[in-house]
């Protein structure tokens, strides 16, 4: 039962009893796996593999839409701290030995001088210690360095966003990735105007310090790239909070007895998008970048996911101006057929049963729907999320990114597919969320809520279980048309652990 004080704090967060009700629910029943039809693949068709001719063309008609009057937004999500990144040193700062033991340890001491933190580090260590780096490693003083770079009274960076991090080291300076995603926006996302909007999704505490990196570093790469900054930030909404459960799957309460929120994870970020006012969206995760020598193959292929996207959406429009007009042939159903098949991959077993009433009904409603392109690189190793043709409640199949989490991996079967699969999801996607009569699509309207995820915590020494809503780009985005295309792996960097700036290609 909720008492009163619980009431009030629901309706501070904007969360109705239904709501609650729902999610404890979830906690009661879980989340069904999500039944597959197989991997995708080139070889089956549901990865795209551009040649030289279709690279062309969409490149063509990527920059054909650009000098029309669309607002193209780049969206990144750029909330989460960076403590994860520095888990290996955080575990050397409380461990019983002074010197460097771990190869992770001993890799990161061995090359501390090419990190773009460096010379920042090495006067935090002066102002706090009264001695640069390299006199604190030659007497020793291993943690003294470590701790200069994680805690408040240093750099601070074991609580930071990677956001804000010094990434990359340049002739005239360095960068953090803020800073390299608002150069790709120049290179990619420019309307024709030469207009560059950017859209950060990031934590309350840290939205001044995002916003004082900006206010102080825009202007110079707005003069640089020709270009006019429109950036703008987002909070994830405490409505999007979910409520925790005890193992009883009955509400958790602290030990002041008040309910416990827990945020919803990146899925929640879909109402941050829906709040968008944009006609096509390009979305990468924060820690995904690369020094500008590098670029090319990144702005090369996003520019050929979005012509890719205005391609088969401009198909699409004309296809529903047609079946909205009532005047059609049977022979242009079969090619509205063709369309939604092979091009968006989406398929109806019945479907030679329907008659064209009913086959007009289903095609507009598979057409009206807003669209993703998103790429797809090869696998490297352990898969994560991957691109799979998964059945949805209507008993249509279609393309979907899947979490191993939603996939039975007690039956061979479906382990087998995941296991098997030749590419991986290294979030790097195109959206397109306008119908052709230029209203938005309520993206809300196309979440599948039974693909949320049930994790198990502790607080305060109690269990706990946390949900987590549709992810971001799997169930919040299980509805909308999606199309896969392959892309090198040069575009997949990401930076999950320090030592990770140490490689080639953030070097």
């Amino acid at each position: 039962m909720l008492t009163h004080e619980d009431k009030e704090l629901l309706a501070k967060k904007g969360i109705s009893e239904e709501k609650i009700a729902e999610q404890l629910a979830c906690f009661e029943k879980g989340f069904p796996f999500l039944k597959l039809s197989a991997a995708a693949s080139v070889e089956n068709g549901g990865i795209m593999l551009a040649t030289e001719a279709d690279q062309q063309r969409y490149l063509a008609a990527w920059d054909a839409y650009k000098a029309g009057d669309k607002k193209i937004v780049k969206f990144v999500p750029a909330s989460g701290a960076a403590s994860r990144m520095f888990k290996n040193m955080f575990e050397f700062l409380g461990a019983d030995y002074d010197v460097p033991t771990t190869d992770f340890e001993k890799k990161f001491f061995d090359h501390i001088h090419n990190f773009a933190f460096y010379n920042d580090l090495n006067a935090a260590c002066m102002d706090n210690t009264g001695k640069n780096i390299d006199a604190l490693i030659a007497e020793k003083n291993y943690k003294a360095v470590v701790a200069n770079l994680l805690e408040a009274a240093g750099l601070n960076y074991g609580s930071l966003p990677k956001g804000l991090l010094k990434f990359h080291r340049y002739a005239d300076g360095v960068r953090t990735p803020l800073e390299e995603h608002l150069v790709e926006g120049a290179l990619y996302a420019a309307g024709k105007s030469g207009d560059v909007f950017v859209h950060f999704t990031v934590s309350t505490e840290h939205r001044e310090l995002f916003q004082k990196l900006v206010d102080s570093k825009a202007a110079e790469y707005a003069a640089k790239y020709g270009v006019n900054y429109h950036i703008s930030f987002s909070e994830q909404k405490p409505s999007t909070d979910t409520v925790a459960a005890d193992m009883e799957n009955k509400p958790f309460r602290d030990k002041d007895g008040k309910l416990l929120f827990r945020p919803g994870g990146h899925g929640a970020l879909i109402e941050n998008l829906n709040d968008l006012d944009a006609d096509v969206v390009f979305i990468k995760n924060i820690d995904n970048v690369v020094p500008d020598r590098l670029k090319d193959d990144t702005v090369t292929y996003k520019k050929l996911l979005a012509g890719v996207l205005v391609t088969l959406q401009k198909q699409a429009f004309e296809y529903l101006k047609l079946l909205d007009s009532g005047s059609y042939r049977h022979d242009e159903l079969e090619n509205i057929i063709r369309f939604v098949q092979q091009q968006l991959h989406c398929r109806r077993a019945d479907l030679k049963d329907l008659e064209d009433a009913d086959l007009v009904i289903y095609l507009r409603k598979k057409l009206n729907r807003p669209m993703r392109v998103c790429g797809m690189v090869k696998n490297v190793g352990e898969p994560g999320g991957g691109p799979f043709l998964a059945y949805n409640p209507d008993g249509t199949v279609s393309l979907q990114i899947l979490e191993s989490s939603q996939i039975d991996m007690n039956d061979a079967e479906k382990k087998a597919m995941f296991e098997k699969g030749t590419h991986f999801n290294p979030v790097d996607l195109v959206c397109a969320v306008r119908n052709y009569k230029g209203e938005k699509f309520n993206l809300l309207n196309y979440v599948d809520k039974a693909t949320g995820f049930i994790s198990y915590k502790s607080k305060n020494g109690k269990d706990l279980k946390a949900l987590e809503l549709p992810g971001l780009w799997n169930g919040s985005m299980s509805d909308w048309n999606t199309v896969f295309v392959e892309v090198p792996l040069s575009t997949f960097n990401p930076v999950k652990t320090v030592n990770d700036l140490l490689r080639e290609q953030h070097q």
